[in-house]
C-alpha cells in the first residue's frame, strides 16, 4: 500500500467526515450502523452458547481507590437508633458496601470513549464547540449516555498476531489495512457494516512508551466497511504514530471526523482463544455502558457470546 502522508490524515478530517450524515444534531455517529436488522443477523451468531469477557479486571490498589464498610450486625451501625422498629428487631443481617473511585481513561481499565471524549481545533463530532463540556456538570454534547440503550452488534475478531504468526506485535509496530485484510483471509470472516472490529496485537497489558496499534492508514478502510465501533488490547493507535503533528489519528479523526466509538484497553485473550477453538471468529458483542450524565465514556465488561 501507499502510506498517508501527514497532508493525507489532515484530510481524513474531511474526507472520511460523518458531519451532517445522519443530522446535524445527531450523537452517535457510527453506532447508527447498528440497525435492527443488523442485532437481529448479530443474534444469529450464538452458536455453541459460550460467553467470555473481553475486559480486564479493574485491580484494588492500582486501578482504582476503594473504601469497604463491613458492618456484621446492620442494626448496631452508627445511625441505626433513628431507623425504624424492624430494622432493629433483625438482628442477624449485616452488610458490606464499598465507595470506589477510578480513572478509567487511560491505558489500564477497559473503557468505552464517546465523540465528546477528544477536541480537533476545538471542535467535536458533528462540529459542535468543546465549551459544550462544563467541568461542573460534564458534557452536554455526544456524551456515553448516547449509547445508554448499550451496544448490542456482531462482533469480528481479527487477530493480527496470530495472522503475522507471532505471540505478539513489537511495541511501535502499526496495522494496516492489508493486516486486516489477511487477518479475514485465514479466519474465513469478512468484515460488513454495523460490525464491531476486535484488534488483537497479542500486546496485553503490555505498557510501554511505545505501543503497538491501530494505524491511520486504517481509517479510510473502516469507513468504507461502515464499522461502528472499533477495539483492540492496547489503546489503540499506535505510537508513535508516524506523523510529527498529530499524536494519535485514529482517536482524533475516528471520534472527531467520523463519530467512531472506540473500545480502549480490551483483554481479548479469551477470546481469541475461543475462536480457534471454535473456529469462529464473528460472535454476538454486548456492551453495556453505565449511564454516567455527561461523562465522555464509561469502564464496561464488553461480552462475546459465541
Amino acid at each position: 500500500m501507499t502510506m498517508p502522508t501527514q497532508d493525507d490524515v489532515f484530510g481524513y478530517f474531511e474526507t472520511l467526515s460523518n458531519w451532517g450524515r445522519w443530522g446535524d444534531d445527531d450523537e452517535r455517529g457510527t453506532l447508527n450502523h447498528i440497525t435492527d436488522d443488523v442485532r437481529v443477523a448479530a443474534a444469529r451468531s450464538v452458536r455453541h452458547g459460550r460467553s467470555v469477557s473481553c475486559a480486564w479486571e479493574v485491580g484494588v490498589p492500582g486501578d482504582m481507590e476503594r473504601s469497604t464498610t463491613t458492618c456484621p450486625c446492620a442494626a448496631d451501625m452508627p445511625g441505626g437508633e433513628n431507623m425504624p422498629a424492624a430494622f432493629h428487631a433483625d438482628r442477624r443481617w449485616g452488610f458490606s458496601s464499598e465507595k470506589l473511585a477510578i480513572t478509567f481513561h487511560g491505558n489500564t481499565i477497559t473503557h468505552l470513549d464517546s465523540p465528546c471524549h477528544i477536541f480537533w481545533d476545538g471542535r467535536t463530532y458533528n462540529g459542535w464547540s468543546h465549551s459544550l463540556v462544563d467541568t461542573a456538570t460534564g458534557s452536554s454534547w455526544a456524551a456515553v449516555t448516547a449509547a445508554a440503550d448499550g451496544i448490542v452488534t456482531r462482533g469480528v475478531l481479527l487477530d493480527v498476531a496470530r495472522a503475522r504468526n507471532v505471540p505478539a506485535l513489537e511495541p511501535g509496530q502499526g496495522v494496516f489495512p492489508e493486516d486486516l485484510e489477511e487477518a479475514e483471509r485465514r479466519q474465513g470472516v469478512r468484515v460488513g457494516p454495523g460490525d464491531a472490529v476486535l484488534l488483537r496485537t497479542g500486546c496485553g497489558r503490555a505498557r510501554h512508551l511505545a505501543q503497538a496499534g491501530w494505524h491511520a492508514s486504517c481509517l479510510p478502510w473502516l469507513q468504507d466497511r461502515q464499522v461502528a465501533l472499533i477495539a483492540a488490547d492496547t489503546p489503540q493507535d499506535v505510537q508513535p504514530s508516524g506523523y510529527a503533528d498529530i499524536l494519535m489519528p485514529v482517536h482524533t479523526v475516528g471520534l472527531v471526523a467520523m463519530g467512531l466509538w472506540l473500545l480502549d484497553n480490551c483483554d481479548l485473550e479469551a477470546c481469541a482463544t475461543t475462536a480457534a477453538e471454535l473456529a469462529q471468529w464473528d460472535f454476538h458483542l454486548a456492551v453495556a455502558p453505565v449511564r454516567l450524565a455527561g461523562t465522555s465514556g464509561s469502564p464496561v465488561n464488553p461480552i462475546a457470546t459465541f
